[in-house]
């Protein structure tokens, strides 16, 4: 499971890169404004690469704690792997229509849409795995918590963003970009993997 995700995120992450337009400019000024120009195109491809990252350090840390997995895991994983394929897809839809009268809400309304269900579904596979008790058995009430708490990153701000999305795309997305570089940012509660690893290490010793 973790490497054919490891291998999806991978790929999105590249995918992102071929939606960047190469503008055509016949001058070095041309090509200055030529490049401002795009700039609704650069600006998803950060929000998404930043995105996709946040998800799949998610992921990461969702996987060293699993003990073991079973059949339903396995497709809920695939359906958010589904979505983190579509990405380049609503990124390059907003590159193109973002500054279109109109189609610029819808295209700002699906980017969020598709945010808002990688997310929902990285929370729902750890929620999953603890409840069908997958996780690893020496983790205690207090880490699950903690983790389940990192998981479940930024759903509330997703669902405001789209909403204003619908009225005011251009600010929507720069929200997006602020809740992508607040899930990469270190600062948020984790549990320590070699503290956890010392803690098994004393109890087996204990038993």
């Amino acid at each position: 499971m973790e490497a054919i995700s490891d291998g999806v995120f991978a790929v999105a992450m590249t995918l992102l890169v071929l939606d960047l337009a190469i503008p055509f400019a016949s001058g070095s000024r041309d090509l200055i404004g030529a490049l401002a120009d795009e700039w609704p195109g650069y600006l998803g491809f950060l929000v998404s690469f930043a995105t996709i990252g946040a998800i799949w350090l998610g992921h990461n840390t969702m996987t060293e704690y699993l003990d073991h997995v079973d059949p339903a895991i396995l497709r809920l994983n695939l359906l958010l792997l589904f979505f983190v394929c579509l990405l380049p897809f609503a990124t390059g839809l907003l590159a193109e229509f973002f500054k279109t009268d109109g189609a610029e809400r819808v295209a700002s309304v699906t980017y969020g849409i598709m945010l808002l269900l990688c997310s929902v579904l990285l929370s729902a596979v750890w929620r999953y795995a603890v409840g069908a008790k997958l996780v690893s058995p020496d983790l205690d009430d207090d880490e699950i918590s903690l983790l389940t708490t990192r998981l479940t990153p930024g759903l509330g701000g997703y669902a405001l963003l789209i909403v204003l999305g619908a009225f005011f795309p251009k600010v929507s997305i720069f929200g997006y970009l602020a809740v992508a570089v607040f899930l990469l940012l270190p600062f948020r509660p984790t549990l320590s993997r070699r503290a956890v690893r010392e803690r098994r290490s004393r109890r087996r010793s204990a038993g």
